[in-house]
This record gives structure tokens, sequence and C-alpha cells, in this order.
């Protein structure tokens, strides 16, 4: 009798910690899942977040040249317009998944984008600032963008 007592409690034993060690096992790979999973949404949200703002760049580029050459910026100020529009969509976006010093820096291109556009906004023969200063200005703020949101995803670790 004393020996089934003992095979009943080993039995048992044996059940706990293999019910133990199989529900920690499952939790430690659904964490590792939901990482990995949010790590991809958020470097899908920085790459686009950029891309976008690389477009605005770009369209308020052609705007201010394009008033050099005395062309009609028309078309430009469209697309500048619209990139701006989803790029501030996309902001929201990244703020609620980014860590707070990529938030920070985000919002820091946001600032020197504006910066550029708003030269472009400016009508023919109106001062504007330095297209070369604020280019140069969104490019060291994409840089530290870059910078945070690579240590957001722990890129370059091991």
């Amino acid at each position: 009798m004393a020996s089934q007592i003992i095979t009943i409690i080993g039995v048992l034993l044996g059940a706990v910690t293999s019910f133990i060690a199989t529900t920690l096992a499952e939790r430690a790979k659904f964490r590792q899942g939901m990482a990995t999973r949010w790590d991809e949404r958020k470097l899908d949200t920085y790459v686009e977040y950029v891309a976008c703002v690389k477009e605005a760049s770009r369209a308020a580029r052609r705007v201010l040249e394009a008033r050099e050459r005395g062309e009609d910026p028309a078309e430009a100020l469209v697309e500048m317009e619209t990139s701006e529009a989803r790029r501030s969509v996309l902001f929201e976006g990244l703020v609620l998944l980014a860590e707070e010093a990529a938030a920070e820096a985000a919002a820091t291109v946001n600032q020197r984008l504006w910066a550029l556009l708003t030269s472009a906004r400016q009508p023919a023969g109106a001062p504007a600032a330095r297209r070369a200063d604020l280019g140069s200005a969104l490019i060291d703020a994409m840089n530290t963008l870059h910078r945070a949101a690579r240590a957001d995803l722990t890129i370059g670790r091991s």
C-alpha cells in the first residue's frame, strides 16, 4: 500500500512539474512571438514614415526648383501636400509604437520638414530660408531618427 501511494505521489509530482514546465515554455514562446510581431510592425512604420518624409522633401525641392526656373509648381505642390497629409497620419502610428527617444526624433524631423515645406509654400519672390540649410537640418534630424529607430529595434546589438 505504501509503495502505491509513493507511486501515485511520484506520478502527480511528475504531472505537475511537466505542466509547469510546459506552461512556462509556452509563455516564453508567446512573448517572443509577440515581441517579434511588434518589432516587424515598428520596422514597417519607421520605413513608411521615413519614405513619406523623403517624398514630401523631394516634392518641396521640386516646387522651389520650378519657381527658380520660372515654371508653375502646382503639380509639385499637390504632391507635396499629399505627402505631408500622409506623413501626418504615419507619424501618429509611429508615436504609438516607438520608444520615446525615437518619437522625439521623429517630432524633430517633422519640425525640420515643416520649415522646408513652409519655404516651398512661399509665393515666388518672397524671401525664403536657404534651401541648403533647410535640407541639411532635415538630413541631420533624419540621421538622429535612424539611430533612435535602430536602438528601438535593437539593430546592431548582440
